[in-house]
């Protein structure tokens, strides 16, 4: 059997080193030929970043690695373009983090595709150079992916002076994508909030949000197709009604979806039935919340919002739902139309969950 894939984001060394690669080329190609523009929000380790390089494989041709894949025999591969990858790790904890990760990451980028800024320290107008000069020496218009946009946000939300800095340090960054139209083929943004439909991507009007679109629902994560075949000789003796009742729910408008870390892990560890994805850390922003609002995790059990609800994210007017959702802690169990009007009904993912939730929640305030 093929190695597991456990903690590995980078589609070259799964499919170079024989590890389990789960096909999501169908969606990739899906994704690529229907926009130019498209933004994906998903909880933390469920995928995205994987989905961002192998988009980045793609599009630079390299045809070895998709043998066997769904996208192999229905790709271009002589049509090569050149891609500026964007990822956020690192500390940036202050501006001048973000700054020099901004920094860091264009110079990378520079390197792979042998162009050079001449304004280096200007990471806006370094960005400008950088797609203008890809262009140019390549002839051909640039993809851009953009993973984790929002980290350097959601990360300072227990100090919001530095949140609201690096946000507008993003939106000049991210800007430049509005005035570049004409050097780009492609865009591709992950995160983990929704504030694609805030101001901090100002003027990109054709950026479309795929997050709860239902062709797109099983974009990342594992079905239970891929339990029931790919995954099935991992599985000897397990029940996989159990496993399902433990950590299929997640719920993005298609089929439903398992966490790929909880079914990585659980096999990892013999079989033995935990909640991985919720015990690998709360996120402190979300602590922060709970801290300030005085909230009983009880009443998220069953909760109807409306779509603006779950578009929303604004720093400084977050609202508890919004980020449980967005953060994976709630999904949706159903939906109501009541004339032009939608309603969703929110609940934790599994039953369990609450109880670990709220076990963790009050073990950190008290």
């Amino acid at each position: 059997m093929k190695k597991l894939p456990i903690g590995i984001q980078t589609f070259s060394k799964i499919r170079e080193e024989n590890y389990l690669y789960i096909d999501k080329t169908k969606d990739a190609l899906e994704l690529i030929n229907s926009y130019n523009y498209a933004f994906l929000s998903r909880p933390r380790r469920f995928g995205k970043s994987l989905f961002v390089s192998t988009l980045k494989e793609l599009f630079e041709g390299n045809k070895k690695l998709f043998e066997g894949l769904y996208v192999y025999d229905k790709w271009d591969w002589e049509d090569k373009y050149p891609v500026i990858k964007i990822g956020f790790s690192g500390d940036m904890r202050s501006p001048e983090g973000l700054k020099n990760r901004l920094n860091d990451i264009l110079m990378a980028n520079q390197e792979e595709l042998g162009v050079k800024c001449l304004k280096i320290e200007a990471y806006d107008s370094c960005f400008e150079e950088l797609l203008k000069r890809s262009y140019q020496k390549y002839q051909k218009r640039v993809v851009i992916l953009i993973d984790e946009y929002d980290k350097a946000m959601l990360d300072n939300l227990d100090q919001m002076e530095v949140a609201k800095q690096n946000r507008e340090i993003l939106k000049a960054f991210y800007g430049i994508i509005k005035e570049s139209d004409k050097y780009i083929k492609f865009v591709f943004i992950t995160g983990i909030s929704k504030s694609a439909k805030t101001n901090i991507f100002s003027g990109l009007n054709n950026l479309r949000d795929i997050t709860l679109l239902p062709k797109f629902g099983t974009i990342c994560g594992y079905t239970q197709n891929d339990i029931e075949t790919s995954f099935l000789p991992y599985l000897n003796g397990v029940d996989l009604r159990e496993l399902k009742e433990w950590y299929n729910g997640y719920n993005f408008l298609s089929d439903k979806v398992y966490n790929p870390f909880d079914i990585l892990l659980f096999i990892d560890s013999s079989y033995k039935f935990k909640n991985y994805w919720f015990n690998t850390g709360t996120p402190s922003f979300l602590v922060k919340l709970f801290r300030e609002g005085d909230y009983n995790l009880a009443t998220f059990e069953y909760l109807t919002v409306g779509e603006e609800l779950l578009e929303s994210f604004d720093i400084e007017n977050i609202t508890f739902e919004t980020i449980m959702f967005q953060s994976g802690y709630l999904t949706i169990k159903d939906i109501e139309e009541v004339g032009d009007n939608t309603f969703y009904h929110l609940s934790f993912q599994i039953l369990r969950s609450k109880r670990v939730l709220m076990t963790m929640f009050y073990q950190i305030i008290l």
